[in-house]
């Protein structure tokens, strides 16, 4: 093989390996947004559905009327969970949390037994709060009924907030994204113009023309979705390690959809991109392509 042909070889691989490994990142990036907004909504529900209400109850409550709470807690659509924390329960987690028995000086058990309730996402907002406790207030036997409403007002206005940014951030980064995958492969079939414009000058048909590079950006975009999805499970994995089981990334689901997503786009910005790359030079006239 003469030199001049190994250097063009070593030159084709090189814009070879060069387009892929770019596509590659900009699919990355595609990738790690979405996996970011499939988990800021698993983030948002955590942090809602750690929204507690406080159920106090009376010492002198009937069981019947303790019993009649329990069920009605357990049947609210709002109720994701709940214990029953007795007046003992109540004491050792006092002595636990502050490093006093309160009993010691008092000769009694001043605390109340309560039901812990923790609420469904969807239902963790002040208005689906305020109407729970005014449903529990009307049971015999409930003292008080207790959640931070200040705090149910501030998870709900920061996480809007944070929504709205992401998604803005999200928008803006896909379109960059998507200007740059397109160039990158525009500057690819740039370099094989003086080819097209041969095909041509021998009556090449156009779809003939276009269908070698089609299938090759194709490939590519493939190629690039494989060596994406592969830093992308590496990025899952650290951050799930960083992370611990506060959260589990590994979920099915989502992955299925992130991958999905990444492999048909990078097929059908492969494909138009290269589509219109290609026309672009089989409508151009042969003088002009030393100039373009």
């Amino acid at each position: 093989m003469s030199n001049s042909a190994k250097t063009a070889k070593k030159k084709f691989f090189n814009l070879h390996f060069t387009v892929t490994v770019s596509i590659a990142l900009v699919l990355f990036l595609i990738g790690f947004i979405a996996l970011l907004l499939m988990v800021g909504k698993d983030v948002s529900n955590y942090v809602k559905e750690n929204v507690n209400m406080s159920v106090v109850l009376e010492d002198s409550i009937s069981s019947a009327n303790k019993f009649a709470l329990e069920k009605a807690v357990k049947a609210m659509p709002a109720t994701k969970s709940y214990d029953y924390i007795s007046k003992d329960q109540a004491l050792k987690d006092h002595i636990r949390d502050l490093g006093e028995n309160p009993q010691d000086f008092l000769g009694y058990n001043p605390l109340l037994a309560s039901y812990e309730i923790k609420l469904k996402s969807d239902y963790a907002n002040p208005d689906s709060a305020s109407k729970m406790e005014t449903q529990l207030k009307q049971f015999l036997g409930v003292k008080q009924v207790m959640y931070q409403k200040d705090i149910v007002h501030l998870v709900n206005n920061n996480i809007q907030k944070t929504g709205f940014i992401l998604s803005g951030v999200a928008l803006i980064l896909l379109f960059v994204s998507i200007v740059l995958l397109n160039n990158t492969i525009r500057i690819s079939i740039y370099s094989k113009r003086f080819l097209i414009n041969t095909m041509k000058l021998v009556g090449a048909k156009a779809w003939f023309i276009r269908r070698p590079f089609i299938l090759k950006s194709l490939l590519n975009g493939l190629t690039a979705a494989l060596l994406a999805l592969v830093m992308l499970a590496g990025a899952v994995y650290y951050l799930q390690y960083e992370i611990g089981a506060t959260f589990n990334l590994y979920r099915l689901d989502v992955l299925i959809i992130v991958g999905g997503l990444v492999i048909l786009f990078a097929l059908i910005i492969t494909f138009f991109a290269s589509l219109f790359a290609v026309n672009r030079y089989i409508r151009m006239r042969t003088d002009s392509y030393y100039f373009v």
